[in-house]
């Protein structure tokens, strides 16, 4: 009982010298979590911006080069389709022309398909496509590839939402697991003034603060990793978020709002509704029957039709030295039938079924890889969300573990030893925790990879 009598009396002198009022804080008691709200580190530009997820979202859909590339291609592809419709209409067009030709004495002049040395043309012309099996199947075709390269911007986009919320709950867990660090060393560093005050009052043997000590150090290293872990991944975030990585930010830590996990035939439904991957595997099929459609019209007649206005003589007037009218118009129509082409169109049939067949047995990959990483995502999920409860009571427990362990240690019940490994045990447990929600949204950030917000 005599160590217990002996810092009882070393508490009441400390107590005794604090000043009036002033209510010493009890070294035993663990530090509090971190904050939650990010702050950026290192050089920082202008004002500093807080950002939520979406407005993450948003930001890096502005920068990210993938989807600049996949917006680019779908909206090339729709000019494609517009033009192809386009080609469908009637065509209205003004034709222009003088021609000379070399006078010989004949009304025709040297060249005889010439009417006169002087021929004016000066026509409207109108030509339309009454039947053009080839055009209207090509314009099938472009608006199915239209659709291809529109998911696969969808697809770009989802892809950057994973990416960005891996980012994002990356910084904020190295912003956490930098605060736990920081109550690790206050922990250590706490303990570090009772060993000493301990060996001074004769209670502790010089060991137990060399103990300390050494744990002291580990903690200030253990920050210095934590810091520079942040920085690393402050700035590679901040890639994706701005034109200038150096710009200052802040991210609202919501790591603990998570929304609940949907059951699992929900899940199968939406993502049989939504999926970008299964989208563009069926609009690639759509695509290629398509083409398949137009390579078969090759074989088709085209039947067109023109009719011009305006003036076609000798002389630039509506009138000639007779009074006659040199103003009219004339109309045509053309059947093109195709004979022979040395099986070249056979060939691009052929050609054409064959990317068809390809792209089905795609399709066919794209549902079964679907329904397999669904599955996989789905259990990753579960068990992120089952392991969360257990990962928070480890932690409550560790906090109380060393407490329990530092009042033993001041009543001489317990060595340094312990305390020390009771101080691991909970920077350990903070950080696990931390990882175990990071792990909990990004099994939901894949799911939704597949199946949109839910």
């Amino acid at each position: 009982m005599k160590p217990i009598f002996a810092f009882l009396a070393l508490c009441g002198a400390a107590l005794a010298q604090a000043p009036p009022g002033q209510q010493q804080k009890p070294p035993e008691q663990p530090s509090p979590r971190p904050p939650q709200v990010i702050v950026s580190q290192g050089t920082q530009q202008g004002p500093s911006i807080t950002l939520n997820l979406q407005q993450a979202l948003g930001r890096a859909g502005t920068y990210s080069q993938q989807v600049y590339s996949a917006d680019f291609a779908a909206r090339l592809a729709h000019e494609d389709a517009v033009q192809a419709k386009a080609a469908l209409l009637p065509q209205v067009s003004q034709f222009n022309q003088f021609i000379y030709t070399q006078p010989n004495g004949t009304p025709s002049g040297v060249f005889v398909a010439n009417d006169g040395p002087r021929v004016y043309n000066e026509q409207a012309l109108v030509h339309t496509d009454i039947y053009n099996p080839v055009k209207l199947a090509d314009r099938r075709r472009l608006l199915a590839a239209a659709a291809v390269a529109q998911a696969k911007a969808d697809l770009a986009k989802r892809g950057l939402f994973a990416t960005v919320t891996q980012n994002y709950y990356g910084t904020v867990a190295a912003q956490r697991k930098l605060a736990n660090a920081q109550a690790s060393l206050t922990e250590a560093q706490q303990f570090l003034e009772i060993t000493q005050k301990q060996e001074a009052g004769g209670e502790a043997a010089h060991v137990d603060t060399v103990k300390a000590q050494i744990q002291v150090q580990q903690r200030q290293r253990d920050l210095q990793d934590a810091q520079a872990t942040l920085e690393k991944t402050r700035i590679m975030f901040a890639v994706l978020l701005f034109p200038d990585y150096g710009q200052a930010y802040s991210l609202v830590d919501d790591l603990e709002g998570s929304a609940p996990l949907p059951a699992f035939t929900e899940i199968q439904a939406m993502a049989s509704r939504n999926s970008p991957d299964l989208r563009v595997a069926q609009a690639s099929v759509e695509q290629q029957t398509q083409a398949v459609t137009s390579a078969k019209a090759g074989f088709l007649p085209t039947l067109s039709f023109d009719y011009f206005f305006g003036i076609n003589a000798n002389r630039f007037a509506i009138h000639n030295e007779a009074g006659q009218n040199l103003l009219g118009s004339v109309a045509q129509a053309q059947l093109t039938i195709p004979v022979w082409t040395w099986g070249a169109t056979r060939s691009k049939v052929k050609q054409a079924q064959i990317q068809l067949e390809q792209s089905r047995a795609d399709l066919s990959f794209t549902r079964r890889n679907l329904l397999a990483e669904l599955n996989s995502f789905y259990v990753e999920a579960q068990t992120a969300a089952a392991e969360l409860a257990s990962l928070k009571s480890t932690e409550d427990l560790s906090v109380e573990n060393l407490r329990l362990t530092r009042l033993r240690y001041t009543a001489g019940e317990s060595s340094a030893q312990e305390v020390v490994d009771a101080q691991t045990q909970l920077a350990g447990a903070r950080n696990a925790y931390d990882d175990g929600l990071v792990r909990y949204r990004m099994a939901i950030a894949n799911l939704q990879t597949l199946t949109g917000a839910f």
